[in-house]
Formats: C-alpha cells, sequence, structure tokens
C-alpha cells in the first residue's frame, strides 16, 4: 500500500472513528479467514482506528499454516516464527454490530511490511479473480452464501448436541419454538442494513438457514463472515450456540454454505436469454462447465474439513454428484432458471460446499475455474434429472479428503490462480488434517470440528 493511500486511508477512518466513538463503539475487531476456515481476528481501540488503517495491525503469517485445533505446520514459504505482516480494514466494509455492543466489525486486507501485497492473503485473491473476470472477459459476477447451522444447548447426558427445539424439518412448530430468537437475528442483520431474503428451519434437528442478497465476490465473502458472527453473537445472547460445522450428527443431514453466483456483461444475466442448455448463453455454460471440471479439486477449498465428507451423503441434498442439472438438489450444481418474468433471478448453486470453507479462496476459486471454462470453451454435459444415486449414470465426487487432496495437487487450473505460495499453504493445511483425522471414527470427527468454524 503506497503512502498517498495510506494517508487517505488515514484521514477517512478518522471521521469513522469520530462516528463509532459518537455511537460509544469502543473496539474494531478486524477480520480475516484462515485456510483452515477459522476466522481470525485482531481488536484496536476505536481511537487507534486511524492508526490501523495508516500502518496497519501485525499479524503473523503463520496463521496460514494453522489447523482448526490451532495446531501449526509448515509450508515451503509459509510457517515458523519469523516474520509479520500489516492487516489494514477496508472502511467501507465497517459495520457497527448489533449483537455485540461497543463493538465494530471491518475486514481486514493483509500487505507486507514494505507495503506490497501478500501474495497468500485470500481476500484479495477473491478480488484478484473477479477483476480478472471483468479485465480478461468484460464479466461481472454476483455471488451469495446461505448460511446453515444448529442450534444447541449444554450437551446431553451422553455427550451429544441437545438441541434448541423439537420440532419438524421446515415445521412452523420449530420457528414458533425460537421465534424470538430468530427475530433478534433478523434484527441484528437489519441493524448492520445486511439484506436477507429468507430464513427458514432446515432438515437436521435444530437447524436453520439464513439467505442474504448477492453481492460482488468480496462483498457476498465479506457478508459470509458477519452473518455467521452475527447469528454467533446473537444465539449466545439468548443462552444457546450456534454450530456451523459441517457435521453436527454424522448419522444426520450436515450444514452447507451453498454458493449462488450469476455471470453478468453490464447488467444482462447471462444465465438466461440464450441458446445453451436451460436457455443460459453458451458462455454462463463454458463457465459451469469449467466449474464442473474442477470441482473435484475445488471441495479442498469449498468442501476442505475430514468432517466435509461425512456430509457427503447421496440421497441427502449433498450435492455428491459430479454433474448438473436445472432444480436439481441432488447434482453439485444445480441451476436455477427462475421464475419466467424475472431474468435477474436465474442463478447456479454450487451445493457441495459447507461451513468449513474459507469464503474468500471458495469465491475466487470458482471463478477460476469458470474461466479457465470459457478459455478452454468447454461445454456442458447433458443435465443429470433425478437423484443420481437411483437412476444412475453420472460420476461421484471424491468420497475422502485423501483423494480430494490429490485431486487440488494435480489442478493446473487453480494453482495457477492462488499462486506457489498460497497453494502450497492450503496443500499443507490439507495434508496436515488428512494425517490429523485419519484413524480417527465419524463422531470423534464431528465432535472435534463441530463448533470451531
Amino acid at each position: 500500500m503506497h503512502r498517498p493511500e495510506r494517508e487517505r486511508a488515514e484521514s477517512a477512518a478518522r471521521q469513522e472513528a469520530a462516528q463509532l466513538t459518537a455511537r460509544d463503539v469502543r473496539a474494531v475487531a478486524l477480520t480475516w479467514v484462515d485456510n483452515a476456515g477459522i476466522t481470525r481476528v485482531k481488536g484496536v481501540p476505536t481511537a487507534r482506528l486511524a492508526h490501523a488503517a495508516r500502518w496497519g495491525v501485525g499479524m503473523s503469517p503463520v496463521f496460514d499454516v494453522y489447523l482448526t485445533d490451532d495446531s501449526v505446520v509448515t509450508s515451503p514459504y509459509i510457517g515458523g516464527p519469523t516474520g509479520d505482516l500489516r492487516l489494514f480494514p477496508d472502511l467501507g466494509r465497517l459495520t457497527v454490530l448489533a449483537a455485540q455492543p461497543g463493538w465494530a466489525w471491518a475486514p481486514a486486507d493483509r500487505y507486507e511490511q514494505d507495503g506490497r501485497p501478500y501474495a497468500a492473503c485470500q481476500r484479495r485473491f477473491a478480488r484478484r479473480m473477479a477483476e480478472r473476470a471483468a479485465a480478461d472477459h468484460g464479466l461481472r459476477l454476483r455471488m451469495g452464501f446461505e448460511t446453515e447451522w444448529i442450534v444447541t444447548r449444554d450437551d446431553g447426558p451422553n455427550g451429544g448436541p441437545s438441541y434448541a427445539c423439537s420440532g419438524p424439518a421446515y415445521g412452523m412448530a420449530r420457528l414458533v419454538e425460537l421465534s424470538g430468537y430468530l427475530r433478534d437475528v433478523l434484527d441484528a442483520l437489519a441493524a448492520q442494513d445486511v439484506e436477507v431474503l429468507q430464513l427458514h428451519p432446515e432438515y437436521a434437528p435444530g437447524q436453520f438457514e439464513v439467505s442474504v442478497a448477492a453481492a460482488d465476490p468480496v462483498g457476498a465473502a465479506d457478508l459470509a463472515v458477519l452473518v455467521r458472527e452475527t447469528v454467533r453473537a446473537v444465539s449466545q445472547r439468548h443462552g444457546v450456540r450456534a454450530e456451523f460445522g459441517p457435521v453436527v450428527d454424522p448419522g444426520g443431514v450436515g450444514n452447507g454454505a451453498h454458493l449462488h453466483l450469476s455471470l453478468l456483461r453490464g447488467e444482462r444475466n447471462l444465465c438466461r436469454g440464450g441458446d445453451g442448455p436451460s436457455g443460459m448463453t453458451a458462455e454462463c455454460a463454458a463457465f459451469l462447465a469449467g466449474v464442473l471440471r474442477e470441482l473435484p479439486a475445488l471441495l479442498a477449498l469449498g468442501a476442505p474439513s475430514p468432517a466435509s465428507h461425512l456430509r457427503f451423503k447421496p440421497s441427502h441434498w449433498a450435492g455428491v454428484f459430479a454433474c448438473w442439472g436445472p432444480e436439481n438438489r441432488e447434482a453439485a450444481i444445480r441451476f436455477v432458471p427462475g421464475p419466467p418474468d424475472a431474468e435477474d433471478q436465474a442463478n447456479a448453486e454450487v451445493k457441495c460446499f459447507d461451513g468449513a470453507a474459507n469464503p474468500y479462496l471458495a469465491a475466487g476459486a470458482v471463478i477460476a475455474a469458470g474461466l479457465a471454462g470459457i478459455e478452454d470453451g468447454l461445454t456442458l454435459p447433458p443435465p443429470a434429472a433425478g437423484d443420481p444415486a437411483v437412476t444412475g449414470g453420472q460420476e461421484r465426487l471424491p468420497a475422502s479428503p485423501a483423494a480430494v487432496l490429490d485431486c487440488f495437487l494435480r489442478s493446473d487450473v487453480l494453482r495457477a490462480a492462488l499462486g506457489e505460495p498460497l497453494f502450497e499453504a492450503v496443500a499443507a493445511v490439507r495434508r496436515a488434517e488428512v494425517r490429523q483425522y485419519e484413524e480417527a471414527a465419524p463422531q470423534e470427527i464431528a465432535d472435534a470440528t463441530r463448533r470451531r468454524y
């Protein structure tokens, strides 16, 4: 970051800090998400926000090779106790936290001490891929992550989860049981200017989902972090826990974090009005074909935990088959044409992603894969109709963390897009997770991960 840019940021931060102080905000949480999918934070007093905006806040790069249990590995480029980075708050995303009185939040970009962009910054990776789509192809992407979580109280007598409600899947009874809690979730998100599209009970016991309006790729990942931490804070104030891990009960249905995306040129939605499959344009079809081709490797970023594979069950709407289909919730990519007179609602949903993902990595990698599909002139295979577990004829996605890691290591598309430092840091974390849990029973994996994200 150059000196004039830092000086402008300092001036803007002084004004923001004055407004925060007037609202009795005492501190700002600066967050980034590591390669294990954990949101890490440095907090600064409001009075130090201007200093942080000009000079950044120190943080070791070693966190890029942390695991979910806070143990540490190393990689060819990142690891060990030496070195430091600077975290710079994105003041455009500065948000007063409605469920954490006295606190505000801003996502951070990471730079080297000398001002150079940090090569392994996941947020900058997502931005770089969005900029490449615009510069190389004149394309703009809109994205949105769904957030699913399971609400629990203290553990039951056998050590398993004690669910905070007992109503049926998608049932009004479950909503009634926790209506005050859910109202407070909605109120907190509204106070933070987050536009909620839907909030409803989901399939698993105690499970809910909230969907928010689409944004640019970096903004969508920012919102994924903000929504999750808002739900967590509201839950704590109600004396319950929000569990975002891929699996809470390994015998049941897990938590997804499905990624919706649409492809635009100017204001035209390329998911509609073309001669391609399901009415999409040829460019949209090539983009989705690129995502489909890279899905086995993309799981290392979008469903990266060993717990993710406990969620990957056929006939559970987890998207475990490497196929696409219009409104097919068993396909890894569900195409959503939308109502005939609502062009802006046409989109694609990547269903195999979950809450263990770093949303910046997931968003950026999907863009990289899609652009490679366009550049290689790919076409989509025939769509899948019905449940592939019943109809057959579709290939399953890799069934183990080790198999996913192998696909990731062989992906030239993702290696080139991520760059060597970030690619190798991700690979080091995935290798360590494979070793860490290769002898663990499903319940051990679920218990070790369900409350970490």
